[in-house]
């Protein structure tokens, strides 16, 4: 069994949706398809195809079994780009899910960067604050920020978060400076969830959660750069990450309040599905951000 033929024959049938379409596409009868399809499945002793009169569909074997096939197939593409000299650079389409204010506020250069020194690399970069299923989704790379917990999943550590609480200068001159954490109003607590459930326990964090339902708090959004305009307009004090905050604090707009009693650092991280069977594309993007931050990052540059 051609095993390299067969993964082609598989790969071809999953996506386009049937035995015929991937013979048109292969330049192969649909018997000879199916036989390297039938092989597959034989050698693996799974089925891989739920097959109607119509379309045919992955089985669950199918779908893990098409994820590790792309890796395989990608990677011996890279190889003899690499080997023969025909393709010395790396290439391809790049999909990365990035958070949604981190990725604004810098992602930007990195990118451009990055693109400077692959041009041969394309980028399709997706924004979103909710936890993307890296392999379900089509995602390369997923950056992620907080604890992470076991999976199957490969991360690399790029930075630390540091995580502070602060607020205007006129709020604090109208209410007062806290000198515990007990002392914070929790009528004027600006909330971001996501952060506060990612944030570990502690004396602070204690007290954040005690403060009143969403719906009775002065402002609570899912988005940290609102909440921070609020807290440089002095609505009330927010925990936010310094990648968020380090400018206003830098420039006075916001004072870091109970410094002493700061939630323990998350992390960012680049999290992605597989290590041997890493794509250039994705080697080199992830190589390359692991420099850009720093340790300190350059963002918690204002003490």
């Amino acid at each position: 069994m051609d095993r390299i033929t067969v993964l082609n024959a598989f790969v071809a049938v999953a996506d386009e949706g049937g035995f015929s379409k991937a013979a048109d596409k292969l330049g192969l009868s649909n018997q000879l398809v199916s036989k390297y399809v039938a092989q597959l499945e034989e050698h693996l002793k799974v089925r891989l195809f739920n097959r109607t009169t119509r379309r045919v569909h992955l089985t669950e074997e199918g779908e893990q079994c098409y994820q590790f096939a792309q890796q395989i197939l990608e990677s011996l593409r890279d190889m003899e780009g690499q080997l023969g000299q025909m393709q010395s650079e790396a290439q391809g389409l790049l999909r990365i899910s990035a958070p949604v204010t981190f990725a604004t506020r810098h992602l930007a250069p990195v990118i451009r960067d990055f693109k400077r020194d692959h041009p041969a690399v394309g980028i399709e970069l997706q924004l979103n604050d909710r936890k993307v299923d890296v392999v379900e989704e089509g995602f390369d790379v997923a950056l992620r920020i907080g604890k992470l917990k076991s999976s199957s999943l490969i991360a690399r550590r790029l930075a630390p978060i540091r995580l502070v609480v602060c607020a205007a200068p006129e709020y604090l001159q109208r209410e007062g400076a806290p000198e515990t954490p007990e002392d914070l109003n929790p009528a004027h607590y600006l909330r971001y969830s996501y952060l506060e459930n990612g944030a570990g326990e502690s004396r602070l964090m204690t007290a954040l959660k005690r403060s009143q339902p969403a719906s009775a708090a002065s402002i609570s959004s899912n988005n940290g750069e609102i909440l921070m305009q609020a807290a440089i307009a002095g609505e009330g004090y927010v925990l936010q990450p310094t990648f968020i905050v380090g400018d206003a604090i830098k420039s006075g707009r916001l004072q870091v309040i109970l410094p002493e009693f700061a939630p323990e650092p998350l992390a960012l991280y680049a999290v992605y599905p597989h290590r041997k069977l890493l794509a250039t594309k994705l080697r080199v993007f992830i190589d390359f951000i692991s420099t850009c931050f720093g340790d300190p990052p350059y963002w918690d540059a204002f003490d």
